[in-house]
């Protein structure tokens, strides 16, 4: 049983920033804080076209600030305090770390008028802690709590082929199509057994940084063409802010995609390239609830595009710009 599980790991305590951790020599208990919260989000704050400027906004740019749905991370159960965020993550949810073998605890505050709840990918579960289609904690009413426990098995880690880390979504799945579109989307990401830099920071040791991108496309006007705001994190026309990295470190991209059928992506760097798998390659394909990671180190100093190569996703303004620095 998972709660046997979570018996046998949690033994001594350790307190982090953000993250209550109880560690012992092989795993870890990660304790989040996490709280679902009803927004006002701009998918462009500059109100400008940052990629073409003589292009401008086109019909994308008529309405751009609408009220949106957030997962918000903070640092304790007082739920008073954010967790600090990079701006290049955009609308997503906090990123969620653990290692394999490790026990998540995420305690799960709706502060918003509707049921909603947390359902994961990837991990190991419990009806009771699917976040979905039953169980209880499948649809938590506005004003309520739960906590998720969710375990992190080695089909949760990274396979053979795989860098040593990996990309999973969460989203909640009341009104699972809805609320993915109303904004309730995060990231998990997981590290091989025995890559994490210490106990107590599970990010994997063998690269510098860790960038995140979701391809997808939010439908704001019951499909009207001005309302398909076709994102990057949930900014459009290179409004997300940069992406920064440095020449030769060793960069990991997580990439994800989200969405409806028009939500088949061909993610593309510019002045670079990445290694997916094995393979080399300077464009990854994701399709909906699709999740790769792929590795890059950079070459070429200067601002740089990525966008999805799809034609009309990059008219309708699905790129960013991201920065190598010396």
């Amino acid at each position: 049983m998972i709660s046997d599980y979570v018996n046998r790991v949690a033994i001594t305590g350790v307190f982090l920033i953000g993250l209550g951790c109880s560690l012992t020599a092989q795993s870890a208990v990660r304790e989040y804080w996490v709280a679902a919260e009803k927004v006002s989000w701009n998918y462009a704050p500059s109100a400008q076209n940052l990629i073409e400027p003589a292009d401008e906004l086109g019909v994308w740019g008529e309405t751009l600030t609408y009220t949106k749905y957030r997962y918000i991370g903070y640092t304790d159960g007082r739920y008073a305090s954010p967790l600090p965020q990079p701006a290049s993550m955009g609308i997503l949810g906090p990123q969620l770390r653990a290692v394999v073998g490790d026990t998540l605890k995420i305690h799960f505050l709706n502060r918003t008028d509707r049921p909603l709840s947390m359902h994961p990918h990837g991990v190991l579960y419990d009806k009771d802690n699917e976040g979905a289609d039953g169980g209880a904690g499948a649809s938590i009413a506005p004003g309520n709590s739960y906590t998720y426990t969710w375990v992190v098995d080695a089909a949760a880690g990274p396979g053979p082929a795989d860098p040593s880390s990996i990309v999973w979504l969460y989203h909640s799945h009341v009104l699972g199509e809805e609320e993915m579109n109303l904004g309730l989307i995060g990231t998990l990401v997981i590290t091989r057994k025995g890559m994490a830099r210490s106990p107590s920071n599970p990010m994997p040791r063998d690269v510098d940084q860790e960038l995140t991108a979701l391809f997808m496309i939010f439908n704001e006007e019951d499909g009207k063409e001005s309302g398909m705001k076709h994102t990057i994190n949930g900014r459009i026309f290179g409004n997300l802010e940069s992406y920064e990295t440095h020449l030769g470190k060793r960069v990991r991209w997580h990439v994800a995609a989200l969405g409806n059928e028009q939500d088949n992506h061909t993610v593309h760097w510019h002045g670079q390239t990445v290694l997916n798998h094995g393979r080399r390659t300077d464009v990854v394909e994701v399709l909906p609830a699709s999740m790769t990671s792929v590795d890059m180190v950079p070459r070429s100093l200067g601002d740089w595009l990525i966008h999805c190569h799809v034609n009309d996703h990059m008219l309708a303004g699905m790129s960013a710009r991201w920065r190598v620095l010396p």
